[in-house]
């Protein structure tokens, strides 16, 4: 490795999970814990040495009790090992819609610990999808339409952002999906343009810093923060003390049509990311974008909600499960014979088909993993 290398930032898995390799009186442990006290105990004192330190993201945090569990065993774990409380150092991601009611109180909570709070993007369109799910009157757009600079996302931004200079604390941006593109120089030029103009659009309303979906667009990132935030960070940029944003501006959902092209596009995302993940990859590259879990489950959600309240597309067709089903056989011959394509699309057709929106996509995947695992 290099001399000087990226500092490490671990994101334990949310506590809605469970490691089930690993039993405590025959019963699975939270991963949440697991993820966290292996890394911390194994890693905390050299990272010290090397005048750095144990630093985590915090995942899908809903309220401020959520982030004083945090910090209670932030303290525990300081203890036990003799390290000074606040070595410990946490980026809560706010990804979820009722996390964006109690920003002041997340920060509170993790006063000893924090290094500020992230907006994430995409797991926060999925729950707001999610949250409002028996609601008619708030049925999304493609995902296409739903952009960082509209309605309820811009609104979470410019919150979040007055919010932590408040506090005097970082306010990170969010994950621009693009990715470079090899051999088609007009493409990659494009999505490099895509990430710019959202880092352009970052910097300006005031964040402090952001990430990207792949190391060759840092590069891209970088320079357009060291051109218009000229020091550290723009903590100093405050508002007038009043929230930016109001109830209803962080309820507000955005314009835009339902397209065949949008359906299709989710059935996509949702099956062949689940393939991926049940064939050990986390993060897969579709279609020149990186995507994860959160895409995934907008992908899903998305289309549980069209059926469910049996949304119109653009050209007046109902979403309905006949639809699905014709749309799911002609994607499915598309994408041809993969290892977990069965199994993917198995547990895609339970989700979306089910009466009930089920919380999260990858606890019955992982139980499938599982199965896998031991066949």
């Amino acid at each position: 490795l290099n001399e000087k290398t990226a500092t490490l930032v671990v994101r334990p898995r949310g506590w809605h999970l469970l490691e089930k390799h690993l039993l405590i009186d025959g019963k699975p442990v939270s991963a949440t814990l697991f993820d966290f006290a292996l890394y911390f105990f194994h890693n905390a004192k050299e990272l010290m040495r090397r005048g750095s330190g144990p630093y985590f993201y915090l995942p899908k945090i809903e309220s401020h009790l959520e982030a004083r569990l945090w910090n209670d065993v932030f303290v525990r774990a300081q203890r036990e090992l003799g390290i000074p409380k606040g070595t410990i150092r946490a980026t809560v991601l706010v990804e979820t819609i009722l996390a964006a009611f109690e920003m002041h109180e997340i920060l509170w909570e993790l006063r000893d610990h924090s290094s500020g709070l992230n907006c994430g993007r995409w797991d926060y369109i999925f729950s707001f999808i999610k949250k409002f799910r028996a609601r008619p009157d708030f049925i999304t757009p493609d995902r296409a339409s739903i952009s960082m600079d509209k309605a309820f996302l811009s609104a979470y931004v410019d919150l979040l952002i007055a919010t932590c200079h408040r506090r005097g604390i970082h306010a990170m941006g969010g994950m621009a999906a693009q990715i470079p593109i090899k051999n088609d120089e007009a493409a990659n030029d494009a999505a490099t343009t895509k990430v710019a103009t959202d880092k352009l659009r970052e910097v300006k309303a005031g964040h402090d810093g952001t990430w990207v979906a792949h190391p060759g667009l840092v590069a891209t990132a970088k320079n357009i923060f060291d051109e218009h935030m000229p020091g550290p960070n723009q903590i100093a940029r405050q508002g007038t003390g009043a929230p930016p944003a109001s109830r209803e501006n962080l309820l507000k959902l955005p314009e835009g049509a339902i397209t065949e092209k949008g359906l299709r596009q989710n059935f996509n995302v949702g099956v062949l990311y689940l393939e991926a993940w049940l064939g050990g990859s986390g993060a897969v590259p579709l279609y020149n974008l990186m995507e994860d879990a959160a895409t995934a489950e907008i992908s899903r959600t998305q289309i549980w909600q069209w059926i469910h309240h049996r949304a119109k597309l653009e050209d007046g067709r109902t979403v309905d499960e006949k639809l699905y089903r014709t749309i799911r056989a002609e994607e499915l011959a598309s994408i041809g014979d993969r290892p977990h394509i069965e199994r993917a699309t198995a547990i895609f057709d339970s989700l979306i088909l089910n009466d009930t929106l089920a919380d999260f996509l990858t606890i019955p995947a992982y139980e499938e993993l599982l199965k896998i695992e031991r066949g």
